[in-house]
């Protein structure tokens, strides 16, 4: 007899739950009246790791394919912009060194590789504001769009930062107020199964046995599902990335007209780095460092030396970082999503994204019933492992690239058993070819593109051997980009607004499109 799936259990919530529920169930909201559910089951006593500030552009679609209003985000999820990351003394540990990775396409990304020429004739600008505006809209201080701009339209590309703390709260008042997701709070006690090992149901203290047909695993690192009660294990990562725990302050601006950094600003140290990201009512601030490398004193010195006086009645939280991921993601009929299917150092932001993108594919490609949900757990399976395999190649190579020398951590960062190896080659092959376009990754499982390789690589001084002559056919193209580029710049820093005053636009009157 053929099982349909119809019951969709989500054990855990947080953003990773929420945002979950919300994708599935918009998704699927056509099909409330057929007896579809999406259940969400969280204990009322865990509280939220409430970190993941950061967030990519892909969560503008998201927010708008749930239903989102954009204004109602910020208006309760104290949000600001993010347009990328600037990077401090990742280099040569410099107080000058300092690069962007921004979120923007180099000018003309699709018709000319613009790395190339500036390889061959730098001049003087960097290669960030060689061919994208958006290094010196965030020196500016400036805002990505207008307040007449349409939701989720900007005149730059933009992602956010966010109170996570606030996030998840939002997205369940929305999720069960618009999208009919069943909210049981409720503890967690066992796991029933199946005679053939499926999950059976959840048993609760407060609601019984909760039965479902899948069940999405968010119970963050404990991994109550995939990983206590299917006996997944854990696949460490630690030596590729050495950083294993973070210490957080929240720091209040200095006066409620500060200006806020429309960027994460990623700051390195003598074993790790320091973000502070930009909210409106107050910065956070974390050191994510490598305990195998300094102690936990002298990384909070670190932070709070970092910080300045404003730290000096504040409290540092610690919170362990086992960088890696579950062996495998979906097993029988439970998929892990968030913490619960692995974590890495928040670098580049890659949390919330994860969740989106997991959810996205178990919303779109849903089994219609158990009897073909093994072959789309493998393709699930594939899918993922292949995104967290390039983010951790991603990650490292802000160390490998590093030339610092100071400390045993930078030291032993390049370490060439501790690089991948499927980056090994690609530095190998970059030395004489920049990346561009799918010339090095022909997936569409790709999470960072090109163009997000070359502003580190270049932004970190990697040099890569050019023939002038071979670019002859597009010179005039590349510096017609350029040109394109410098107008660009100008325009945009003309008429852009200031950040914060952006945010007290949207916040006191909403966005007003014209």
């Amino acid at each position: 007899m053929v099982r349909p799936i119809k019951n969709i259990v989500i054990v855990g919530g947080g953003t990773a739950g929420w945002l979950t529920a919300g994708v599935i169930a918009a998704k699927h909201k056509a099909r409330a009246g057929t007896g579809f559910t999406v259940t969400l089951v969280e204990s009322p006593n865990t509280p939220i790791i409430g970190v993941g500030e950061g967030t990519w552009p892909t969560l503008r679609t998201t927010l708008a394919t749930i239903g989102v209003s954009e204004t109602d985000f910020f208006r309760e999820c104290d949000a600001a912009f993010k347009q990328g990351a600037k990077f401090a003394r990742w280099t040569t540990g410099a107080a000058d060194d300092a690069y962007y990775h921004p979120l923007m396409l180099p000018q003309g990304f699709s018709q000319v590789n613009l790395a190339a020429h500036w390889l061959a004739n730098p001049g003087e600008q960097s290669f960030c504001d060689a061919v994208t505006p958006q290094g010196r809209i965030c020196d500016a201080g400036l805002g990505p769009k207008t307040i007449t701009a349409a939701p989720y339209q900007g005149a730059a590309n933009y992602a956010y930062h966010l109170d996570a703390g606030k996030f998840a709260p939002f997205l369940q008042r929305h999720c069960c107020g618009k999208l009919g997701v069943r909210h049981i709070l409720a503890d967690v006690r066992g796991v029933a199964m199946t005679d053939d090992g499926d999950i059976r149901g959840v048993v609760t203290e407060q609601a019984g046995e909760i039965q479902g047909d899948l069940f999405i695993d968010c119970t963050g690192f404990r991994a109550l599902l995939l990983g206590e009660a299917l006996g997944v294990p854990f696949k460490d990562c630690g030596d590729v990335l050495f950083c294993d725990t973070a210490l957080a302050i929240q720091v209040p601006h200095e006066h409620e007209n500060a200006p806020i950094a429309s960027h994460t600003i990623s700051t390195a140290q003598s074993a790790g780095w320091i973000w502070d990201i930009g909210l409106p009512t107050r910065r956070g601030t974390g050191h994510v460092y490598s305990s195998r490398h300094i102690s936990d004193e002298d990384a909070e010195r670190e932070l709070r030396a970092y910080i300045g006086p404003a730290a000096h009645d504040l409290t540092a939280r610690k919170i362990p970082i086992r960088s890696g991921h579950r062996e495998t993601f979906w097993k029988r009929n439970c998929v892990a999503v968030g913490l619960a299917a692995g974590f890495l150092e928040p670098l580049e932001a890659s949390a919330i994204v994860l969740i989106e993108l997991s959810a996205k594919i178990i919303a779109s490609q849903m089994p219609a019933c158990r009897e073909v949900m093994d072959v789309v757990a493998a393709r699930f399976n594939a899918t993922t492992h292949y995104r967290w395999g390039r983010i951790i190649d991603f990650l490292k190579l802000h160390y490998v690239l590093s030339k610092r020398s100071d400390t045993a951590f930078w030291r032993d960062n390049r370490d060439p058993a501790t690089v991948p190896e499927r980056l090994a080659d690609l530095l190998r092959l970059w030395r004489h070819q920049p990346p561009w376009l799918h010339d090095e990754f022909d997936r569409v499982e790709e999470v960072f593109p090109t163009a997000s390789y070359q502003y580190v690589l270049y932004g970190m001084g990697f040099r890569t051997e050019i023939e002038p002559e071979a670019l002859a056919d597009e010179r005039v193209l590349a510096e017609r980009a350029m040109r394109e580029n410098a107008v660009q710049t100008e325009r945009l820093s003309a008429s852009l607004p200031r950040h914060r005053d952006l945010i007290r636009k949207i916040v006191e009157h909403g966005l007003q499109p014209v």
